[in-house]
């Protein structure tokens, strides 16, 4: 029997996604905002990696759409507001009213400010202007112009048409999926699933979180995988049932307790390798008694980091894979 089951996170754990996710959160948010006036004063880069990890690491945010969409709010919040497109039809409402706005406000702010989206968020909160909910309702296809920039953006030309069998209305060029690259050395991975068992809890899609593990052959190191589909799926179900909306995403331990029960062994212990304060707060509220690892690998501001983990109740602190060895062996 295996001693321990030690799931994984996977961006910013498994997977550097720096050049792939969280970059796609910065041209997202820039190319939202194409249609306003003043468009072309706003910088390249928009705004620095280090300072969207303050938003991502405030909790709440179930996903980087849900992240582009907090960052579009918090800098839509510095403009005057325009009338607001009658248009029944999203992409038309969301082109006709930005047409209308001057983003020159943002622009100066994003470049006159230290950690702008930080200093947006300690004086704002995470606003929610009701023109940009509107614009991030329902999915892909059917009028979540977020998500789906957002989508277009990260799959590419082909890998969107094949996953959602529409072609991309705003972006024809490869995807930032192919930027993404392994954090983990396979050498630990080999060791730790030798006495143990291993497994997968992430916000990603199914599609795309199978995808870089089959593209660099890491699949065969995880006896099971839960993602987001795997989280709406029963929000679905106890909905139909039950008539209660929930979200399973973490901060809520669903995913972390559904692959305990799956396996049906009894481990030892059971370890949840994450680096976002949600993951801390994930296995402190499983049944299963998880202990929660820390991990700053990928992060621009590793102090930061590690104080925000800490803060959310990490049980370990670890800066690389191979200090792992020394808590789970």
């Amino acid at each position: 029997m295996a001693k321990n089951l030690i799931i994984f996170d996977m961006d910013g754990v498994i997977m550097d996604v720096s050049g792939s996710y969280r970059d796609v959160v910065r041209q997202t948010t820039k190319l939202f905002f194409q249609p306003a006036r003043a468009w072309e004063k706003l910088p390249e880069p928009l705004f620095e990696l280090s300072d969207l990890a303050s938003v991502k690491q405030s909790g709440g945010l179930n996903n980087d759409w849900d992240l582009t969409c907090a960052v579009i709010n918090l800098l839509y919040s510095l403009t005057a507001r325009p009338t607001i497109s009658e248009s029944q039809d999203p992409w038309t409402r969301w082109q006709e009213t930005l047409s209308r706005s001057d983003v020159t406000s943002i622009a100066e702010f994003l470049a006159s400010t230290d950690q702008p989206l930080a200093t947006l968020l300690q004086h704002k909160g995470k606003p929610q202007d009701e023109f940009i909910s509107g614009l991030y309702a329902g999915d892909v296809g059917s009028g979540n112009i977020i998500k789906q920039i957002f989508q277009e953006i990260y799959l590419g030309y082909e890998l969107f048409k094949s996953t959602y069998n529409l072609k991309p209305n705003f972006y024809n060029s490869n995807g930032y999926i192919l930027n993404e690259k392994v954090l983990i050395d396979r050498s630990v991975l080999e060791v730790l699933g030798r006495d143990n068992m291993l497994a997968i809890a992430t916000g990603r899609p199914r599609a795309e979180a199978e995808y870089p593990l089959r593209h660099f052959d890491l699949k065969k190191y995880f006896n099971l995988i839960y993602t987001l589909d795997d989280c709406l799926q029963e929000e679905k179900r106890i909905l139909e049932e039950k008539g209660e909306k929930v979200s399973l995403s973490k901060p809520n331990p669903f995913m972390l307790d559904a692959i305990a029960e799956g396996l049906k062994d009894r481990f030892f212990g059971y370890y949840y390798v994450g680096d976002m304060p949600d993951d801390m707060l994930a296995a402190a509220n499983s049944c299963f008694g998880f202990k929660s690892i820390g991990i700053t690998v990928s992060a621009p501001d590793k102090l930061a980091l590690e104080n925000e983990l800490k803060r959310a109740g990490a049980n370990y602190m670890v800066e690389n894979f191979e200090d792992l060895k020394g808590i789970i062996l």
